[in-house]
């Protein structure tokens, strides 16, 4: 989708992707059982530059969908739910620190400076895993998580992945990129 503002959404636009969120909401009424898609719609509506974010989800791949509503902040949460790690995002560092660290075959970007860009926060691990208990996701690929910073000053950062039907949660150094990893984002709307 071609925007006509940076972080604003044409009306053709806006409905095209309200179509595909819907779409998605009731094609994958497990992910969220209690909500229901006229509320999340009407937050959405009253909120464009999150329709932005979630446009700029999409487009890298990430196919996001709400997958819970926190009644302590009254914030509807998408997580990007692609089956397999966005592809928008593949091959990419941990953070900028990571990637000035390679000396060869850099990388154009890194997952921490990606998502900041478009507007989202990386999975932490407790969210990656509650992802995997609503479906199947990177049985192929993996994704960058948001690494704790005692792990991180050590030159590593997390990801994780499902192998084996069951999900797992490494480490690799932040430097490190590959084809099949990227990294998947919420957003609180």
């Amino acid at each position: 989708m071609s925007k006509t503002n940076k972080k604003e959404l044409s009306a053709v636009q806006t409905s095209d992707l309200l179509h595909i969120l819907k779409l998605r909401f009731e094609q994958n009424i497990n992910r969220h059982k209690t909500l229901e898609w006229n509320k999340v719609q009407e937050r959405l509506t009253a909120k464009p530059e999150k329709l932005w974010v979630l446009d700029e989800m999409e487009i890298s791949g990430g196919e996001p969908d709400v997958v819970e509503y926190d009644e302590a902040t009254d914030e509807y949460i998408f997580y990007d739910c692609s089956a397999e790690s966005p592809k928008g995002r593949r091959s990419v560092c941990y953070d900028r620190e990571g990637l000035e660290s390679r000396k060869e075959h850099q990388p154009e970007n890194n997952a921490v400076d990606m998502a900041a860009a478009m507007g989202i926060e990386l999975l932490t691990e407790e969210q990656y895993r509650y992802l995997q208990q609503l479906g199947k996701f990177d049985t192929k690929t993996s994704s960058w998580l948001v690494t704790p910073s005692a792990i991180r000053k050590h030159g590593g950062a997390l990801f994780g992945d499902r192998r084996y039907d069951h999900v797992f949660v490494y480490h690799n150094g932040a430097q490190s990129y590959y084809a099949a990893r990227a990294f998947r984002g919420l957003l609180r709307v």
